[in-house]
């Protein structure tokens, strides 16, 4: 309970600071509810801590009825939090740097975002209606956020400048990239499935000397014009992109003709895989 205060409120702070101290004064938008807030702000010069309120409210309904009261009650207590740091605390205007504000307003928005959801709880609610939109429309999570998204944008073209709806994407795509960095982790887990006549071999180096786990499947192998069968035992590990070249290398070592495939794991739990790092 405590370790969620502090990730919300450290990610307030920092939402905080990415609006006040790079995009509103540079009439800058992000993706999202924020996004409609920023552009709702400057259009109509509304304060922002009101619309950050009143856009999330829907959302916040929304999600009573896809995730729950908790999620819902904590919330709430973050956007209405949010608020109230964007009218009583000051922040400093950084920069105006076009560039710059749209990568560093961005990159603390998304912390802010990111460690507000460590801390069971969202300060945009765009994701809760996409996940209720894609069980009633059958479509995924990622195309109508995308969607919305094409909607926000294209308005602040319309309304503001091309040149501010470019950079506004800017913004939004280094806010994903740091909310993905906070909640999912620096290190990328890759699924490396690995095909050798020394699979046993392979096997032991990946569990001694890794420290990692392994499955091992039965397969069948196919080659040749004739298509040739033969039973393989096919290995897969779950590892993160910083032992990639360590891993490879000590299966080299053992049988430089093992077929290799690695892919980008979003999520992974238990098991011998090491630990994430924020």
């Amino acid at each position: 309970m405590i370790k969620s205060i502090i990730y919300s409120a450290v990610g307030i702070l920092s939402a905080a600071f990415g609006l006040k101290g790079f995009l509103l004064p540079n009439d800058f938008i992000d993706g999202g509810a924020k996004g409609i807030a920023l552009l709702l702000t400057t259009i109509f010069e509304i304060p922002l801590p009101l619309l950050i309120i009143l856009v999330n409210i829907p959302f916040i309904i929304m999600a009573s009825k896809v995730i729950g009261k908790q999620f819902v009650i904590r919330t709430s207590l973050a956007i209405l939090t949010l608020a109230f740091v964007l009218v009583f605390v000051e922040f400093p205007i950084i920069t105006n740097d076009k560039l710059l504000v749209a990568i560093f307003g961005g990159f603390f928005l998304g912390a802010g975002i990111g460690l507000n959801v460590r801390g069971q709880a969202v300060i945009d609610g765009t994701e809760v209606m996409a996940i209720l939109f894609s069980r009633k429309f059958k479509t995924t999570i990622g195309d109508i956020i995308l969607l919305t998204n094409v909607i926000i944008f294209g308005v602040c073209a319309y309304v503001l400048s091309v040149e501010t709806a470019l950079y506004s994407m800017v913004t939004y795509m280094v806010a994903s990239r740091s909310l993905d960095y906070i909640t999912v982790g620096i290190d990328e887990y890759l699924g490396v499935t690995i095909i050798s006549d020394k699979c046993m071999i392979i096997k032991d180096m990946i569990t001694d000397t890794l420290g990692r786990g392994v499955t091992i499947y039965k397969g069948k192998g196919g080659y040749g014009k004739r298509g040739h069968i033969e039973n393989k035992d096919i290995l897969y590990s779950v590892i993160t992109r910083f032992e990639v070249s360590n891993n490879s290398q000590e299966i080299e070592n053992i049988y430089s003709n093992a077929f290799i495939v690695m892919s980008s794991v979003k999520y992974a739990i238990s098991g011998m895989i090491r630990k994430r790092h924020l």
